[in-house]
């Protein structure tokens, strides 16, 4: 499979904030690929800045369900899916006796963490990820699956310093 069979249609394109506090994702949008059929680094560029991609930083505030391990798998299978990036593997790990899963979904855009505190009802969530895949779009599922009170997103543009 070439690279370029990771880049995805495009559908939706724009540039979401740089710098989000409890973030509302209601219309996000992916990035722009830059010269796409020219480049098969799958760099971007958001909000006119050329990265390698969006870095999400999530913390989960008063959140339920984090316990689960089967849920937090589907969990990051629709993430994975509502950002159309590529799964190539998940792996979790669940601890005793608190019940909290740490894990990561591998994706050939990048990844996402999960580390859970059930007893806190916290999680924090790491979301990176390259090409035309959509880190924004992960946010409503974890809204959705995990019903927090707060969410609190920041984003790190990774790879700004690469030059072309």
């Amino acid at each position: 499979m070439s690279q370029n069979a990771l880049l995805r249609s495009g559908k939706g394109l724009g540039t979401p904030g740089t710098t989000r506090q409890n973030h509302n994702t209601a219309g996000a949008t992916a990035p722009v690929i830059v010269d796409a059929q020219d480049r098969d680094d799958h760099f971007v560029v958001r909000n006119g800045v050329r990265c390698a991609g969006a870095h999400l930083i999530v913390d989960l505030y008063h959140a339920s369900r984090l316990d689960d391990i089967a849920h937090i798998e589907e969990t990051l299978r629709a993430c994975v899916e509502a950002a159309g990036a590529t799964l190539l593997h998940i792996h979790l790990h669940h601890f005793e006796p608190n019940g909290g899963v740490s894990g990561v979904a591998v994706l050939a855009e990048s990844h996402i963490s999960i580390h859970s505190w059930p007893e806190h009802g916290y999680a924090a969530l790491d979301i990176f990820m390259c090409g035309n895949a959509n880190p924004d779009a992960c946010v409503p599922v974890l809204r959705e699956a995990f019903k927090p009170k707060n969410v609190a997103v920041s984003e790190h543009l990774r790879g700004q310093g690469v030059t072309a």
